[in-house]
């Protein structure tokens, strides 16, 4: 199967396409929404500069976290990605749902950055390009044998992410894994504690709550039961959350 991209004009698409949310288009606008945004930053260099050149690490953790018990490097069945990164992860995911005849769905809300990622992908590549809001998937329950949240959340309001970490559970069948990577607190010691902090309150004014808070505040009550892997990165700055339903 190979890439399909579906990114429906306003009013003519099978599925009503959300606006921009108000939130993105404040915000991050410099980051996602402006055609010069994506020139600027689908850099490799710049991405993982950002991420304090833990790019590779991070990614490539994520990719083993959402395989199952198995032959590594294989993703059978359904997989999900909710929103569009920059680099090269996507195109690995699909690699690794290719190997094993699975599928990708990647969803985004902004036509834009979907184009961006149907450039990146091969051909060959396994995947559906669906143009969808994080919050509001309109996606069939337990459709999906893993999802993918990859610093997504830090860059919501608390009542955006928590109605996306509900819809990404809610599209993961039971016995599925949902993968979460994004900002934590990081140890005393970290310079990013005062290096990195200012800089973030300026540009990306969500992410300070996954400083203060946990990241399950923002789970669904239902989630008590569910078994739950935390991994810390770069002394505690970033996390990998791994959820099995």
């Amino acid at each position: 199967m190979s890439q399909h991209l579906d990114v429906p004009d306003t009013g003519t698409g099978s599925i009503p396409l959300d606006p921009v949310p108000r939130y993105l288009r404040l915000h991050y606008w410099w980051a996602y929404v402006h055609p010069n945004a994506v020139r600027l930053f689908e850099r490799a260099w710049l991405v993982n500069l950002i991420l304090w050149f833990n790019y590779r690490c991070l990614s490539e953790a994520a990719l083993t976290a959402l395989e199952d018990p198995g032959p590594a490097g294989k993703l059978p069945g359904r997989t999900l990605q909710i929103a569009c990164v920059y680099g090269d992860l996507t195109a690995r995911l699909a690699q690794r749902c290719l190997a094993a005849d699975g599928s990708l769905d990647v969803v985004d809300v902004l036509p834009i950055q979907l184009e961006n990622l149907a450039r990146k992908l091969p051909p060959k590549a396994p995947a559906r390009l669906l143009t969808r809001n994080a919050d509001n998937l309109a996606l069939p329950d337990a459709s999906y044998d893993r999802a993918l949240l990859f610093f997504l959340l830090h860059e919501q309001p608390e009542d955006v992410r928590r109605r996306t970490l509900q819809e990404a559970l809610r599209v993961v069948r039971p016995g599925g894994k949902l993968v979460v990577v994004d900002y934590a607190r990081p140890s005393p010691w970290h310079p990013a504690r005062y290096l990195w902090l200012p800089v973030l309150r300026i540009l990306e004014p969500f992410a300070h709550d996954l400083w203060q808070r946990d990241l399950t505040d923002w789970l669904p009550g239902h989630c008590s039961g569910e078994a739950l892997n935390r991994t810390g990165f770069f002394g505690g700055l970033y996390q990998l959350v791994s959820i099995t339903r």
